[in-house]
């Protein structure tokens, strides 16, 4: 049955949030549905890529989707059906929501290994919808709804914390930005020290690598996984801008020096790799905040945003290099980011446990 662990901390009692290749028990879903963050007609290509996403993640983990009620449920099981998808490894929750952003309104998971098990709990951090930007008590409530519907051990630090503001390696480092974290519209005016503790106290890590940079027309002040992913404990792939006319140009080559000089939880220097960007996309003469980095790491599988762009190839490969065992397949994301997300905004992993 799903507990508070009151009194204590994750780090307290040896969790720690391991990295995103580590193997997954689950993937969350949030079933599109929002008008206003996309168009009807663009709607539509969300679900397809949506339906791409499901299609490949059930290959080798389940996945859980969230529905805001019954008929949305049934909707969404003939358009799986209707594609050849069957529903045997997929959990439907009935838990409405504001919008799609399981990463970041959603519990981010931990896990306790021991040489003899490994147990998994969950941080329940509060959500505003990115310093109250748009509506989130939906959201908001649902964090505590996906703790109930899987009934595993949590933690409450009583603070905003997004999905997509932290990236780590599982042995003890994290990256995330300045501009995001102390924005005051999430947590007042609480210091960099104080944020530190938090992420250290509740994701279990000793080393935070704190970077500054966002990307033109990103809505969340700076989200770390539009800019730096870790393939490895050692290796991270950093966003590069090769046009030096592009608005991101600048931003993004000071990211990538400061993370050159950075180093890990052992004090060693990381190896930095350039991923490449897919160039300015547009709608409207509004950019959006579209990036490669944004890609998710499932168990058999690694899904990337393509955005008809020659370098989704580069990307393609530079995957395979560092996934050589899982497939890489691009989800078509022109529509999609139309919402200011991507692949890895609307994915959330659940590690695997064993008894």
């Amino acid at each position: 049955m799903t507990h508070m662990l009151e009194c204590s901390t994750p780090v307290s009692l040896g969790y720690f949030m391991p990295g995103e290749w580590e193997p997954h028990s689950h993937t969350w879903l949030a079933w599109p549905h929002n008008t206003e963050t996309w168009s009807k007609g663009d709607l539509l290509e969300v679900e397809q890529a949506y339906i791409e996403i499901v299609r490949n993640l059930i290959q080798g983990e389940r996945v859980n989707i969230l529905v805001n009620d019954s008929h949305a449920k049934n909707e969404t099981c003939t358009k799986l059906h209707r594609e050849g998808i069957s529903t045997n490894h997929i959990s439907f929750h009935t838990i409405p929501t504001n919008d799609a952003w399981i990463r970041d309104f959603g519990p981010n998971f931990l896990k306790h290994k021991s040489p003899f098990r490994c147990q998994v709990a969950a941080n329940r951090w509060r959500f505003d919808s990115w310093g109250k930007k748009y509506p989130w008590e939906k959201d908001d409530a649902a964090r505590r709804e996906i703790i109930r519907a899987v009934g595993l051990p949590w933690f409450d630090p009583n603070i905003v914390l997004e999905g997509g503001a932290i990236e780590v390696n599982g042995e003890g480092t994290c990256l995330t930005t300045l501009n995001c974290l102390l924005d005051p519209n999430r947590n007042g005016e609480k210091s960099r020290e104080e944020m530190e503790k938090y992420l250290k106290d509740y994701l279990g890590v000793f080393n935070v690598i704190w970077l500054k940079g966002t990307l033109q027309g990103d809505d969340t002040d700076g989200h770390i996984d539009n800019l730096a992913r870790f393939v490895n404990p050692t290796t991270i792939l950093c966003a590069q801008e090769s046009n030096p006319d592009d608005e991101n140009h600048q931003n993004l080559k000071s990211l990538f020096e400061s993370l050159k000089e950075a180093v890990d939880q052992d004090g060693k220097r990381f190896t930095v790799i350039p991923l490449p960007m897919p160039g300015a996309v547009k709608s409207n003469n509004l950019r959006f905040p579209a990036s490669y980095a944004n890609f998710y790491i499932g168990n058999c599988v690694v899904l990337y945003p393509s955005y008809d762009h020659p370098n989704d190839h580069i990307v393609e490969n530079l995957l395979k290099k560092y996934f050589p065992t899982r497939q890489i397949v691009g989800i078509s994301s022109r529509a999609l980011i139309k919402g200011q997300g991507g692949v890895h905004c609307i994915t959330q992993q659940q590690p695997e446990r064993s008894v």
